[in-house]
């Protein structure tokens, strides 16, 4: 596999893998297939991957239930990154979870459900749209994790689908060891916040890293794929991974073979001419999801 990057106090490889695929139909309800689900997981570890994303929220419950029903008691050198700061409706619509009592629910809801004493770094998720600006303080947000960081309840924290004027007010309220953004080869407004990140030593971490395309039809990735002898998303991992050190991928799949097919894209030798080539997609108008 691809090299390692730190995520907080402790160190992971750079192809990680993602659970929010491992549930229902939008991340709400059990999986189609729950023994299949429970083999995707032992399968990415027995890979190598030793960093994994879900919430409690995916489900709700379920990714969590999943993840400790395949793995537990975890490999040492397991990470698990959760995320809260949503909660799930009766009909699967996404409502923001702010408040303090909810925001510490959440964690002790992570904690029993992924059976674990200390979660390794939990990501506070914004919401924007329908559910607050873009610009929301979280000054009151990241002030209870920190205090749950102090009774050690978390190791560590982290931001999740913020902008740079978020990203600048966090670390100056506590330590933030990742960012968790939309960004691929077609959407790529972080550009920036990577750059200035990676200086600093801090993880990116793409959600959609796979997404903005319509769906993955770029002339351009297919026919540097092609080149390569590899598959448009391959050929999309892989240019994650020469973007920026600090970029750290959580692929998800609910399928063994798509999985060895993520897994595989850090194989891929992309020469400065396809980088180049791929480093124009978004400027020839890969169309966001």
């Amino acid at each position: 596999m691809t090299g390692a990057f730190t995520l907080g106090e402790r160190s992971v490889r750079r192809l990680g893998y993602g659970a929010m695929q491992l549930v229902g139909p939008n991340a709400f309800g059990p999986p189609k297939d729950r023994n299949a689900a429970l083999a995707v997981l032992r399968e990415a570890v027995a890979r190598g991957v030793n960093h994994i994303d879900t919430s409690d929220f995916y489900g709700p419950h379920v990714a969590n239930e999943l993840i400790r029903a395949a793995l537990h008691p975890y490999p040492e050198d397991l990470v698990i990154v959760t995320k809260i700061g949503a909660r799930r409706g009766d009909n699967g619509s996404w409502l923001p979870a702010f408040a303090r009592e909810e925001l510490i629910q959440a964690v002790h809801d992570n904690l029993r459900n992924l059976a674990l004493d200390r979660l390794e770094v939990v990501n506070f998720r914004a919401m924007s749209g329908d559910h607050g600006s873009a610009e929301d303080s979280l000054e009151a947000p990241l002030t209870v994790l920190a205090e749950l960081r102090q009774q050690g309840l978390i190791r560590s924290i982290g931001l999740s689908n913020v902008t740079p004027a978020q990203v600048e007010e966090g670390r100056r309220i506590c330590e933030i060891v990742c960012v968790q953004n939309h960004y691929n080869l077609a959407h790529r407004a972080d550009d920036a916040l990577i750059d200035s990140l990676a200086r600093d030593g801090v993880a990116y971490v793409p959600f959609f890293p796979l997404g903005g395309f319509a769906p993955l039809h770029s002339s351009i990735l297919s026919d540097a794929a092609r080149s390569l002898g590899a598959t448009p998303m391959q050929a999309a991992l892989a240019w994650l991974l020469r973007r920026a050190p600090n970029i750290l991928l959580i692929p998800g799949t609910s399928s063994i073979a798509h999985l060895a097919e993520n897994l595989s894209a850090a194989e891929l030798d992309l020469t400065d001419e396809i980088l180049s080539k791929l480093n124009g997609v978004a400027l020839a108008g890969g169309s966001p999801a």
